[in-house]
C-alpha cells in the first residue's frame, strides 16, 4: 500500500520577485488604516518571519530593518520601534529555520506565537521609552491572531513554488 503525505512534496525553488510581491503586499496591507482594532495580524511580520524561514539566505536582518523603517514612517511611530522588532525577527527566524522547518505548518504556527509575541514586547518597550503611553493588554491579541494566520498563509506563499514545469500523468512526483 503506497501512501503519499502533501508534506513530501518538491517544491520549485522560490522566485525572488515573488517574494518581493508579498513583502509590498504585507506592507500595504499593513497601511490600511485598521491598526486601532485589536487582533489585526502584523502581515509584515507574518511575511517576513515566513520568508525569514523559509529563505533564511535571502530574507534576513537587512530586509527586515528595511521593512522596520518603512513601517515606522509609514504608521508615524517612534522612529526604530518595527525596525528594531522587525530585525529581532527575523534574527530569531533564521536562526530557528532548520529546527521549524521539521514540523507541519500548524506545529509551526504554535511555535511562531512567543517569536511574535517578543515582535510585540520589544515594540511596546520601545514606545514606551519614546514616552508614549502603553497601548493596552488587547495590542498582544495580534501575536495569536497572526500566528493563526501562519496556517493559511504557509500555503498562499508556497503556491507558486507547488506549481509542476510541466503536467505528466506518468510522473509519479
Amino acid at each position: 500500500m503506497q501512501t503519499t503525505h502533501r508534506s513530501s512534496r518538491i517544491l520549485l525553488p522560490v522566485r525572488m520577485a515573488w517574494v518581493w510581491l508579498t513583502l509590498i503586499a504585507a506592507l500595504t496591507l499593513d497601511f490600511i488604516p485598521t491598526r486601532q482594532l485589536p487582533g489585526i495580524p502584523d502581515f509584515v511580520a507574518l511575511v517576513l518571519a515566513f520568508w525569514c524561514v523559509r529563505e533564511s539566505l535571502r530574507v534576513s536582518t537587512g530586509t527586515a530593518f528595511v521593512l522596520g523603517v518603512l513601517m515606522d514612517i509609514g504608521h508615524g511611530s517612534a522612529m526604530g520601534q518595527h525596525a528594531l522588532a522587525y530585525v529581532l525577527l527575523a534574527y530569531v527566524c533564521g536562526a530557528m529555520s532548520r529546527r521549524l522547518l521539521w514540523f507541519p505548518p500548524a506545529a509551526q504556527a504554535l511555535q511562531m506565537v512567543p517569536i511574535f509575541f517578543m515582535a510585540q514586547i520589544v515594540m511596546v518597550v520601545v514606545r514606551l521609552m519614546a514616552g508614549a503611553e502603553f497601548p493596552g493588554w488587547e495590542y498582544f491579541f495580534s501575536t495569536f491572531t497572526t500566528a493563526i494566520v501562519w496556517f493559511p498563509a504557509h500555503f498562499i506563499l508556497l503556491l507558486p513554488q507547488m506549481q509542476p514545469i510541466e503536467r505528466d500523468e506518468n510522473r509519479p512526483l
